[in-house]
């Protein structure tokens, strides 16, 4: 069973939220238009706010589930419920429905931790917004949060001690390697700030996305 349920983390992470909202409800493929990430960031910039608070909750919920729930379910220690936060978080970003291109892993590592470390994501929350509001990049919140949350998982109580940390350590760099590309934008000074809208039929690799989640 709990392998089972490993799958199935993998599975809830890997549902490409943004990419059905955008076919069902716009007929719109998402990778073809703004960034081509399946985030809720293009999604804001694609189809508005609207749409993309649905999007952020459901992705955010893909760590959270699995975390929460699972590891009672099949009667395993901390350690499994490590490994099935991990799995929705790389189905996140590597979504087999959609050629295993997703989001950019920020939504559902926020969930894995929200059932964690619930304080330690809180505080990953604030360096997000203070870093994301005045700068209007959302790339350098994510990216801030990413390598903060280490930091506030090592100084705050949670259960799981130093291997938990090391995860963390692992989960952010991997994070800040999906935003790989931003980070070449906002070093040569073309990305985006948050609040632009990206009409709907913009070419992929136009430099619109101010950070994905």
């Amino acid at each position: 069973m709990t392998y089972a349920l490993l799958a199935v983390s993998y599975l809830l992470g890997a549902t490409p939220t943004s990419y059905w909202v955008g076919r069902v409800f716009h007929g719109i493929d998402l990778r073809k238009e703004g960034s081509g990430n399946l985030g809720a960031t293009n999604t804001y910039r694609v189809m508005g706010l609207k749409w993309a608070v649905p999007v952020a909750a459901v992705d955010i919920s893909k760590g959270f589930v699995p975390v929460w729930l699972f590891a009672d379910l099949a009667g395993v220690g901390f350690d499994w419920s490590l490994a099935f936060g991990g799995a929705s978080i790389v189905g996140h970003v590597f979504s087999f429905w959609v050629g295993f291109k997703g989001g950019k892993g920020v939504a559902a590592t926020s969930g894995v931790f929200l059932a964690l470390a619930p304080s330690a994501a809180l505080g990953s929350f604030l360096v997000w917004c203070l870093l994301t509001f005045p700068s209007g990049y959302v790339a350098l919140g994510s990216i801030g949060a990413a390598a903060s949350l280490p930091v506030f998982v090592a100084l705050l109580p949670h259960e799981g001690g130093r291997g938990f940390v090391w995860f963390t350590i692992a989960l952010s760099l991997f994070v800040i390697w999906a935003h790989r590309s931003n980070i070449r934008r906002l070093i040569d000074g073309t990305e985006n700030r948050f609040g632009a809208r990206s009409p709907q039929g913009s070419p992929p690799d136009v430099p619109i996305e101010g950070g994905e989640v």
